[in-house]
């Protein structure tokens, strides 16, 4: 990586990938806090380390290997070297996967990742060519990339996720106050009143609700508030509307937070989404007329090298050849 530069990052969907989230990112300073999809994560390194906390332990995923988070699983994200790290993801749907798992796997049940980094430049390649036929409008190629992808990352590093554990005392509790946290999203309750009404103590209740989730309370609402404001923004919410709806004070308190899990600014996340919406089914392009663009794309590249070296640019090309692609910053 070239540079330290400005950190940039476009979370956008296509409409011919439905259940999908797909980004694209070189940060740098960006530190992304504790949190869960409800998707799963598979996060294509090019080039730098990105270091995740995940399972109890600090994961190195570097160049060629893919960072892998089951659904509702906490883990945090952050560079590994001073240049930070770039990366492409994407962010299947439970029911997706489940759907590939079933018709190319031996897996029985809810498929999930065993290891969260595989090293497997090949599989690093499929996420990037999914991103770039995503960004062509071909929707054969980006299908058809995905479900390989997926395919191949399920037979190397797949099996059945465990049955849910039977509930003991203290998850029991955690899972009530969480139920009460969501109910009460916009005005929660304090910890010493939620624990009181729970009938239990306020570090009782610490204890069993970051075991069973993974993190605190606190954090868990936090979280949580952002998933919701996610979906109001999918379906065309303001971000100020979002933010009061959700329980933030105001729209910069959700950009702070949106911003350091999901990684883009709120508004920058409802524009795409809006573009989405606006843009509906696109036309079907040909595999030959993809290929041929491809192709042409490379010719240029392979001249522009040929012709000698250019002026230092802010990324590289698939980071600056989208107008949707916008600099991170608390603005939304």
């Amino acid at each position: 990586m070239a540079g330290l530069g400005r950190e940039r990052a476009r979370h956008w969907q296509y409409a011919e990938l439905p259940g999908v989230d797909l980004l694209r990112a070189r940060f740098v300073e960006k530190v992304f806090v504790r949190h869960t999809h409800e998707n799963f994560v598979i996060a294509a390194i090019a080039d730098g380390v990105e270091v995740f906390h995940h399972g109890g332990a600090d994961q190195y995923a570097g160049p060629g290997t893919l960072a892998l988070v089951n659904p509702d699983t906490a883990h945090t994200g952050r560079a590994g070297v001073p240049e930070g790290w770039r990366y492409g993801a994407v962010y299947p749907s439970p029911a997706l996967m489940a759907e590939i798992a079933a018709e190319t796997t031996a897996i029985r049940g809810t498929p999930g990742f065993v290891r969260p980094v595989l090293d497997d430049p090949y599989a690093v390649s499929l996420v990037h060519q999914v991103l770039r036929a995503a960004d062509d409008g071909n929707a054969l190629a980006a299908d058809t990339l995905l479900r390989i992808a997926v395919t191949r990352l399920l037979r190397l590093n797949g099996a059945p996720l465990p049955q849910r554990a039977v509930l003991t005392a203290g998850s029991r509790v955690a899972a009530r106050a969480r139920a009460v946290l969501e109910e009460r999203m916009a005005e929660p309750p304090t910890l010493e009143r939620l624990a009181t009404d729970l009938g239990t103590s306020p570090f009782a209740l610490l204890r069993a609700f970051r075991d069973t989730y993974g993190m605190p309370p606190h954090t868990w609402l936090t979280d949580a508030r952002v998933r919701r404001a996610r979906r109001l923004l999918d379906t065309g919410a303001a971000p100020a509307e979002a933010a009061v709806a959700v329980g933030f004070t105001d729209q910069p308190h959700l950009n702070r937070h949106f911003t350091r899990i999901v990684g883009v600014p709120p508004g920058a996340y409802r524009r795409e989404r809006k573009n989405v919406q606006d843009a509906g089914p696109g036309p079907y392009l040909p595999s030959r007329v993809w290929q041929n663009r491809q192709l042409a794309q490379r010719h240029t590249r392979e001249k522009k090298t040929a012709e000698g070296p250019t002026p230092p640019s802010s990324g590289t090309p698939w980071e600056s050849g989208s107008p949707s692609d916008c600099p991170v910053s608390p603005s939304g």
